[in-house]
């Protein structure tokens, strides 16, 4: 049985393919390159994100653990449609006034799915799995559905949540019945990576609003009953849920329960009555 592995240079993808080698299977990496060197989004302002133009540690990591367990690994350049699918998709919902999760995305449409039906036109496998914290089972009806992992601090399921029946059927998550210490025990006694070594899963490793490219604006911060209580910047700065730096002195705790992206309005009130939703024209 032939299985892909997305490699990430990181401890978890690495011991994943490690892990799906030791159990027989016949293992291949592969690394999806997602920056543009002419994209009109900022470099971020600190490195170690997923998003970020120097990712010569990560394909050494990647290139020292192939070695060490004796696998090929391949490079894929997905930049445009990450560019597309993520980072416009991004901003547009940003824009919006939602807080949408890029992850989720990238897993969909760009890590699961296209990077794999690319690599099915230029190799051969039958799986495709990943360093994510979450499992798989197959119903009695023949469908597919997505179970939390044993570690429930680290379980990702939720980033995996819009996967469709036909990436479910056909992905494999070694990690899913293994806590993050015995992952790392594991990376450590085959020297994958430098005791300690930190990871970064961040998905921009700056300030959100830079990929915006939108301006201030002066806008009012507004209670439920519409009495204006402070000013901002920019609703974009805020999101649904949001408590700190809203700079209003107030006599109860003030959190964002809405946002009206046509009038430039944030809506706060207090806990008891917060919840999320978008005012829309």
């Amino acid at each position: 049985m032939k299985v892909l592995v997305g490699m990430s240079g990181g401890i978890d993808s690495s011991v994943a393919a490690y892990l799906l080698k030791k159990e027989g299977y016949d293992v291949a990496g592969i690394t999806m390159l997602i920056w543009r060197a002419d994209s009109p989004y900022p470099v971020p302002a600190s490195p170690g994100s997923c998003y970020n133009p120097d990712k010569s540690k990560d394909l050494e990591n990647i290139k020292k653990v192939s070695e060490i367990i004796g696998i090929e690994h391949h490079i894929v350049d997905c930049s445009a449609l990450f560019e597309s699918a993520v980072l416009d998709n991004f901003r547009s919902e940003y824009m919006s006034g939602h807080t949408p999760n890029p992850c989720i995305w990238c897993n969909q449409k760009v890590k699961f799915g296209a990077m794999v039906e690319y690599a099915h036109t230029i190799l051969d496998f039958d799986y495709f799995a990943t360093g994510h914290y979450a499992k798989v089972e197959r119903l009695a009806t023949g469908r597919y559905a997505l179970r939390k992992a044993r570690d429930e601090k680290k379980d990702q399921s939720y980033f995996l949540s819009r996967l469709s029946q036909s990436q479910l059927s056909a992905v494999i998550f070694p990690l899913g019945d293994y806590l993050k210490t015995e992952v790392r025990e594991i990376d450590e006694a085959m020297g994958f990576h430098e005791k300690g070594e930190r990871e970064s899963q961040d998905f921009y490793g700056g300030d959100y609003t830079d990929l915006l490219s939108a301006e201030d604006k002066d806008g009012e911060i507004v209670t439920e009953d519409g009495r204006v209580i402070g000013h901002h910047k920019g609703f974009w700065h805020y999101t649904i849920g949001q408590r700190k730096g809203l700079g209003i002195a107030y006599s109860e705790a003030l959190y964002v329960i809405a946002l009206d992206p046509e009038n430039n309005r944030v809506i706060v009130g207090t806990e008891p009555s917060t919840h999320n939703r978008v005012i829309e024209a």
